[in-house]
């Protein structure tokens, strides 16, 4: 491990590039159905999952609505760009044609669905008399609310005409078929873009609680959705009786495939899981700890340890800075670890964008405090701010890959040598 930075850069890589739909799409889609066969989807992923389902069924039918500026040349499907995390009139628009193109399909009929991370936000057809200004405030609130993902969700659906089974509600009696990559820890399909083709069992109250618990602010058109009956479709719903969920991408398959690479380096390996949460501060002070403690028990001429884990972090915000959750857990676990030698690490979302930047994440080392210091930069007050964007941009170590057309997720990864 003479390279330590450049070798966990290749684990991440890695761990990209097989959620990449060109190279795993294909062995889930059926023979190419007979009759009608219209594609729909929504997500970081969904336009490269379009692309890689025309390299097999060749032109189709369909919408799709991805991210701005992750766009793929297709044949036959339109691919929309629209803002995320926080919806616009472009989401709005395409999701309202979406439906349009769902409504009134039959029985002999097939929908093909694509669903990835970034679904939430790219479909956007708020309930009642929700304006789209009002869906983008409370958007807005949730994301720096400090809420997991999976709370964030349950809000999503409640407050939408198209998550929560709607979606797939809208084209029944047609048969679908979605395609999910999972983005979500534990892997709930319910839960992997607000769930718009799977059934869903929260209720209006819990919507409450969670407006409660967050202190979210909420306009008085959401209250007013709330007090009305949830549009949200439960499961066991006739409408959802032709639909067939697949994930056939997730973060577990993500980590093995670092996790691999790192067994033929030599590596000892320590999956922490792939379904961690929690704030991205106080779970890099508790990874500190067990790799300081790790550390402890190597002998010199052990092997390196390796700690590889997944997952969705959050941040509560508290400053003005520019940050994200990975980022975030980067500089917090470099205060933790002091400049202690032989770590290093690297956390990244696997998207390639990490919360408020179009920045993946960020790797450390045992110097960057001291570059920090030499720079007369401050770690700690950019951590009280949530500024680790910033405070990686004028140190070093910012990952930044572009977009990546898939979202399995963060993915973390310790590398531990003897002292």
């Amino acid at each position: 491990m003479q390279d330590p930075l450049p070798f966990l850069r290749r684990l991440f890589d890695r761990a990209v590039e097989v959620a990449d739909p060109m190279q795993s799409l294909a062995p889930y889609l059926p023979p190419r159905p007979e009759g009608r066969l219209v594609v729909i989807g929504a997500g970081k992923a969904s336009a490269r999952m379009a692309e890689a389902v025309e390299a097999v069924y060749g032109p189709c039918e369909g919408l799709v609505i991805t991210r701005y500026g992750y766009g793929r040349p297709c044949q036959g499907i339109e691919i929309v760009e629209a803002a995320h995390p926080v919806p616009d009139q472009a989401g709005l628009d395409a999701t309202a044609r979406m439906l349009d193109l769902v409504h009134g399909l039959g029985k002999d009929d097939m929908v093909l669905a694509l669903v990835s991370g970034g679904a939430s936000a790219l479909l956007v057809q708020p309930a009642g008399d929700i304006t789209l200004a009002e869906k983008q405030a409370v958007n807005a609130a949730l994301l720096s609310s400090g809420a997991p993902i999976g709370q964030m969700n349950v809000m999503r659906k409640h407050l939408s005409r198209v998550k929560g089974g709607q979606l797939a509600a809208a084209a029944y009696p047609a048969r679908m078929l979605a395609l999910l990559i999972s983005d979500v820890p534990g892997d709930d399909p319910a839960m992997i873009g607000s769930g718009p083709t799977v059934g869903d069992g929260s209720t209006s109250n819990d919507v409450r609680g969670i407006i409660e618990r967050f202190a979210i602010t909420a306009p008085a058109s959401v209250l007013a959705v709330l007090e009305g009956e949830t549009s949200v479709v439960p499961p066991g719903d006739t409408r959802l009786s032709r639909v067939e969920n697949v994930i056939y991408a997730a973060p577990s398959q993500s980590l093995e495939a670092a996790a691999k690479i790192a067994g033929v380096e030599g590596c000892t390996l320590r999956i922490l899981g792939d379904a961690l949460e929690g704030e991205a501060r106080d779970v890099a002070a508790a990874q500190a700890r067990l790799a300081l403690d790790t550390q402890a028990g190597l002998k010199p001429g052990d092997a390196p340890v390796l700690l590889l884990s997944g997952g969705e972090l959050t941040v509560t915000r508290r400053g003005d800075g520019v940050g994200g959750p990975n980022a975030e857990f980067c500089l917090a676990l470099a205060l933790a670890l002091n400049g202690a030698p032989g770590i290093h690490a690297i956390a990244c979302d696997t998207d390639g964008v990490d919360g408020a930047a179009e920045v993946a994440g960020a790797v450390i080392d045992p110097d960057t405090l001291t570059r920090a210091d030499a720079q007369g930069q401050d770690a700690m007050a950019a951590l009280a701010i949530n500024d680790a964007h910033g405070f990686f941009e004028r140190v070093g170590g910012q990952v930044v890959t572009g977009p990546t057309l898939t979202n399995v997720n963060d993915f973390r990864a310790i590398l531990i040598t003897p002292r």
